[in-house]
């Protein structure tokens, strides 16, 4: 007997894939949260003046950004796994692209805290082998990111003159975290070549991102005084800037810290020379810029500039200028330096924890990670080329 035909229920092949919306704007910069709090650990282990329990809670700090870069880490897989369109609009959109140079950052900031102060947790070899692990796969993505953003903001992106930003200098500066980072590993490697081919690779890749820099400050700071202030909500991205300056500091401080013995006498000497020579004036420079983007902020403050994540830009820049600070301090013997870090540390901290409390704020109701609104003020975005 012929019966009628049942229903047949759903294929679980043929089903739609499940959607993450939680994480669809989720993007890259919210590896800067990562960055900020890494650094709050490892500039303060390395402070002159040390207080008791001061090292413990750095520690446990650096083990907050390992937890938050894991978390990140698998939430940014589900954003690329489940919303490839809005990852793409990432890519084709210069402000957020610009961002990938947080992933590698946050990486290497991460993997540095493991050496410096993760290893009274886990233990001198895990911290290497974490170290090992987050420096190779930061360099190889600050790498990446310092030449396909900007290639992509050539070919990809339409970029009216008005439209430059301090975030562009995040690709940018990725290679050099890695240079003031690496030397960290050296000690760890077997003498003779392999230490000052990692020693001498940093210095190169600190040549890549200083020069890189100094071809495109200019143009940010042209903007800035011929342009007029930033809109409201990019106004923190000024703090960006020190970034590139307080790491280099911090890059050539190390690379006189472990050249002893890895290259010969000369050269070794000259780092030493470098670290200083080189270190002071960048550090007045970045002093100079902190006055400057700390008054527009304060304008912007009045005129009704609101939380967003652009307050992340108050941490990892200031935190380069501590360890920069701290660096300088060594290779000087002045105290002036010892001042100046111990300052620098108490504005991160307190940056530090205003801007997480808004982030925890914004997560808890959603607004964070809702789809963005233009910002008052704020110019159109920027679009993908179609010739």
């Amino acid at each position: 007997m012929v019966t009628a035909a049942q229903p047949l229920s759903p294929s679980p092949v043929s089903a739609p894939p499940r959607r993450v919306p939680a994480v669809r704007h989720l993007g890259p910069n919210w590896y800067a949260c990562v960055m900020g709090t890494a650094i709050v650990g490892t500039a303060g282990a390395a402070l002159p003046w040390q207080v008791p329990g001061l090292r413990a809670v750095c520690t446990a700090v650096w083990a907050l950004s390992l937890a938050l870069l894991a978390v990140l880490l698998v939430a940014r897989s589900l954003h690329w796994l489940h919303h490839r369109d809005q990852a793409r609009a990432h890519l084709l959109d210069p402000a957020a692209a610009s961002f990938y140079g947080c992933l590698a950052m946050a990486l290497l900031a991460v993997g540095g805290g493991a050496v410096t102060v993760g290893r009274d947790w886990i233990g001198t070899s895990a911290a290497v082998a974490l170290d090992t692990v987050l420096f190779t796969a930061g360099t190889v993505v600050g790498l990446a990111a310092a030449v396909a953003v900007p290639y992509l903001m050539a070919v990809r992106h339409r970029i009216e003159p008005g439209q430059a930003s301090p975030v562009w200098l995040l690709p940018l500066v990725a290679p050099m975290v890695s240079a003031a980072v690496g030397p960290l590993l050296v000690p760890h490697l077997p003498p003779g070549q392999p230490r000052e081919t990692l020693l001498l690779a940093c210095v190169a890749m600190f040549g890549v991102s200083l020069l890189a820099t100094l071809v495109t400050l200019p143009v940010i700071f042209g903007r800035l005084l011929t342009g007029g202030p930033l809109p409201l909500a990019l106004t923190p991205s000024l703090f960006l800037v020190l970034g590139p300056l307080g790491q280099s500091t911090t890059a050539v401080g190390k690379f006189a810290d472990v050249a002893p013995g890895v290259v010969p006498g000369p050269y070794a000497e000259g780092f030493g020379v470098l670290a200083v020579l080189y270190g002071v004036p960048v550090m007045g420079f970045a002093l100079m810029w902190l006055c400057l983007a700390v008054a527009h902020v304060v304008r912007a403050r009045r005129e009704g500039m609101g939380f967003s994540m652009t307050w992340w830009s108050f941490t990892f820049p200031v935190g380069t200028c501590v360890t920069g600070a701290e660096a300088l301090a060594r290779h000087t013997g002045l105290a002036a330096y010892d001042v100046l870090a111990v300052v620098l540390y108490g504005v991160l901290v307190a940056a530090w924890a205003v801007a997480a409390v808004h982030t925890a704020r914004g997560l808890f109701s959603g607004v964070l990670l809702a789809g963005p609104r233009p910002a008052p003020g704020a110019p159109s975005p920027a679009t993908a080329r179609t010739t």
